[in-house]
């Protein structure tokens, strides 16, 4: 029995140890599988994630794919010349611009005129005089007509002999009011004005009236001079007529009584230059013929005429016809006999 005991002791605490490690084997082995069973929700979460993060992003970049699309094909086509053309239904643009480039070249060959000027009768003209004059110059006017300016048959005869004289004047601010039926009245008796339908007469739009004068001269009377002469000045038409045969074939002649001076700059005097500050620190104005009396050749008054819209004009009508004349070969001539304010025996003017 003393044997035995030991013996059944011992295996009893063999069957503790084997009875603990069986337990601690069975916890080890279900902590095993609930930390598997966790990292497997975790794995399966992180791929669920991941499936819908890269679903969410195929989804946009699609959405992105098909707005890029829809933007590219509303974005106009770069178009060549030549499908511009097709559209616009100006097939034969290329065709008018080769023209007008062809047109360019003659209008600069001629005097810068794009089509050649010609008078209703095709006569050719040695001047066309242009006496600039007002409303209230009638007295004036009748003063001319009395000693150096021909009249009636006499006016007629001098055309036919290639010289054109007429009177200058715009329309009134008040269109067709007696001012106009006065001219109107005085014309149909005399036969001697050119009225500038376009022009509105007042003393400070005098610049603007010497581009419409040369530009209608030009339209209307083929000449190789024109003249622009004040309505004050007493004329020797013969010496003027002789001056003007003597400079026959000059092209681009700007001939008159060249001078140059000092800029009025204080408002309220005499001659005030409102764009003063233009003409520098000096203070001078550019040489430029005086506006009494001054001629213009051929050229020179069809480059009025065709580019008269876009010239600039100052206070003063001879300094805004010398400023269009700096920029052109324009062959300055200073003739002392135009110089009208000062006497002298070979003058072909003089003030009255």
């Amino acid at each position: 029995m003393e044997g035995v005991l030991p013996m059944t002791a011992e295996r009893r605490g063999a069957s503790r140890s084997n009875s603990s490690s069986y337990s601690y084997s069975s916890y080890y082995s279900y902590s095993t599988c609930r930390a598997s069973i966790l990292l497997a929700f975790l794995s399966c979460f992180a791929w669920v994630y991941v499936a819908g993060w890269l679903w969410q992003y195929a989804e946009s970049r699609t959405l992105l794919v098909n707005l890029l699309k829809k933007h590219l094909d509303q974005r106009p086509k770069v178009l060549t010349v030549e499908d511009k053309l097709m559209m616009l239904g100006c097939k034969d643009l290329e065709k008018r611009i080769a023209e007008a480039e062809m047109d360019l070249t003659f209008a600069k060959s001629q005097g810068y005129l794009r089509k050649k000027s010609i008078s209703s009768s095709g006569q050719k003209f040695l001047a066309v005089i242009g006496l600039s004059t007002g409303f209230g110059s009638r007295l004036k006017r009748n003063t001319l007509r009395g000693s150096w300016m021909p009249r009636g048959d006499k006016l007629r005869k001098l055309e036919e002999k290639g010289v054109v004289i007429r009177f200058v004047i715009g329309r009134s601010p008040n269109r067709g009011d007696s001012l106009d039926h006065g001219v109107d009245e005085e014309n149909q008796q005399t036969k001697d004005f050119l009225i500038l339908e376009d022009h509105e007469e007042a003393q400070e739009e005098l610049p603007k009236k010497a581009k419409f004068f040369f530009s209608t001269a030009v339209k209307n009377w083929d000449a190789e001079f024109y003249v622009k002469v004040d309505d004050n000045i007493d004329l020797d038409l013969d010496g003027l007529i002789g001056l003007l045969e003597n400079r026959q074939g000059q092209q681009g002649a700007y001939v008159g009584c060249m001078k140059s001076g000092e800029v009025i700059v204080d408002e309220g005097k005499q001659w005030y230059e409102p764009e003063w500050w233009k003409f520098g620190d000096q203070k001078s104005y550019f040489r430029h013929a005086a506006g009494s009396l001054l001629i213009l050749s051929r050229s020179l008054a069809h480059y009025i005429f065709v580019n008269s819209v876009s010239f600039k004009t100052y206070a003063h009508d001879d300094i805004s016809l010398g400023s269009w004349m700096m920029g052109l070969q324009a062959t300055y001539i200073d003739d002392s006999r135009m110089c009208c304010s000062v006497p002298g025996q070979d003058k072909v003017c003089s003030i009255t």
